[in-house]
């Protein structure tokens, strides 16, 4: 899905063949979803029996550099070492600025992304508050920098907890000050490898709060998944991060990023 972020976001239906089907004016409407079971490669085209890596085929998926292991754990890049699949676009996607945050989704969280994918990636999340704290030289230092904070605080979203309520609201700037004297020492460190510019806390920077267009949260949360039942239709009560929450259960549509599927309302 495509995102903006306005009060509240905007979403909308991203087709390959058509412009984009706007999401918002159909909440508290019918709305059908139909997999015809075609399943096409969002990169090369190729059509595949199953999908990698979020709408790859398998080649692709062990060909590309952005569906390599190290995308999902970039502490383990390996750009240095002269192994990397493709490095012109490690030079252009990697070897970049990043920023490391902290997020309000399922409650805290810590997280990386380039800072020209912000809000997006907080978006993306269903996060309802975000702040970043850390801008670093390159994606394997925030790596480096995530998995210090990790040890105090989750990197992942609780997809359900996240989906059945607005959230409650934090103090980011309170737990940010609370959780930078506990990776001070192995911040410094980092900073003294490879440059006091190449990790560098933001503190000039106030929280984002995110609003939801969803009327109504659902009590229980029950995944719908197209491959085992091919249509799937409900009254649309609401959209949050990929998710679209209808009053029969929730489908995150990341999932079917290259699927050929038929929306009707």
């Amino acid at each position: 899905m495509t995102v903006t972020h306005t009060d509240p976001v905007g979403y909308g239906l991203n087709f390959v063949d058509q412009d984009d089907f706007p999401l918002n004016p159909y909440i508290g409407q019918q709305l059908t979803l139909k997999w015809h079971g075609e399943i096409r490669c969002q990169h090369c085209g190729r059509a595949s029996k199953k999908s990698f890596s979020q709408g790859y085929c398998y080649p692709c998926s062990q060909r590309l550099a952005q569906c390599d292991l190290c995308v999902m754990s970039p502490e383990r890049c390996h750009y240095d070492k002269g192994t990397c699949r493709e490095p012109a676009w490690g030079e252009e996607f990697c070897m970049q600025s990043h920023i490391v945050y902290l997020a309000n989704s399922s409650g805290i969280k810590v997280g990386i992304t380039r800072p020209s994918q912000l809000p997006t990636r907080w978006l993306d999340q269903g996060a309802v508050q975000a702040l970043p704290i850390m801008r670093v030289a390159s994606r394997q230092l925030s790596g480096f920098v995530e998995v210090l904070y990790k040890a105090h605080v989750s990197d992942k979203t609780h997809w359900q907890r996240m989906l059945k309520s607005s959230g409650e609201p934090l103090d980011l700037v309170a737990l940010r000050d609370e959780l930078y004297p506990l990776v001070q020492t192995e911040i410094e460190a980092l900073q003294a490898t490879h440059g006091l510019n190449a990790v560098m806390p933001i503190l000039d920077v106030e929280p984002l709060a995110i609003n939801y267009p969803v009327q109504q949260y659902p009590e229980k949360v029950k995944s719908m998944n197209l491959e085992k039942t091919p249509e799937v239709s409900g009254v649309l009560q609401g959209i949050k991060g990929q998710y679209l929450i209808f009053d029969t259960g929730v489908i995150n549509l990341r999932k079917y990023t290259g699927y050929d599927i038929e929306v009707s309302a």
